[in-house]
């Protein structure tokens, strides 16, 4: 069965490795027989593969669309597959998935759940985000009270009371 991709203009697209980019209102186009394709929003472009799972993406994406470079590029994606998975543990589940269809050739799946990996990166991007911002507050807020509590020892060390000066005044 033929796929059929309708697209828009300035969508762009890579069938077999070349890049094509709709320049007219709507493009229909209908593939008859077997290809790499892979849509604009699924790409990740070389410059912008700079995390640990993008990594692992662009490198199965590299080997889906590049076959005559797909032993160097399979090989890529194990060593950041590994990495990946001794750092972020809590990944493992989407790690097998996506070791699972590598193993099996199905690198289309294998992308498809690598796309997965990097949402889970992005969750937990996320939530240190979210981590930091509450200790920089608290870091603001001890701050704040450190600095209250020097001026309220600064003004303890301006007065002078009675008792100092008759001191100082009977020596």
């Amino acid at each position: 069965m033929p796929l059929k991709l309708e697209m828009k203009m300035g969508d762009r697209i890579i069938i077999n490795g070349a890049v094509l980019e709709v320049a007219t209102p709507h493009a229909k186009l209908i593939v008859h027989n077997q290809a790499s394709i892979l849509r604009g929003k699924e790409i990740i472009a070389e410059e912008h593969a700079i995390t640990p799972a993008t990594r692992v993406y662009f490198a199965l994406q590299s080997a889906y669309l590049f076959p005559e470079h797909q032993v160097d590029y399979i090989q890529q994606f194990w060593t950041f597959i590994d990495q990946y998975e001794e750092a972020c543990p809590s990944a493992a589940d989407i790690v097998g998935d996506v070791r699972k269809e590598v193993e099996a050739g199905q690198l289309y799946k294998g992308l498809k759940s690598a796309q997965k990996l990097v949402l889970h990166q992005q969750g937990l991007l996320h939530e240190f985000e979210e981590q930091l911002a509450q200790i920089a507050e608290i870091d603001d807020e001890a701050a704040a009270a450190v600095a209250a509590a020097a001026a309220d020892e600064d003004e303890g060390d301006n007065y002078s009371g009675d008792t100092d000066n008759d001191d100082v005044a009977a020596n």
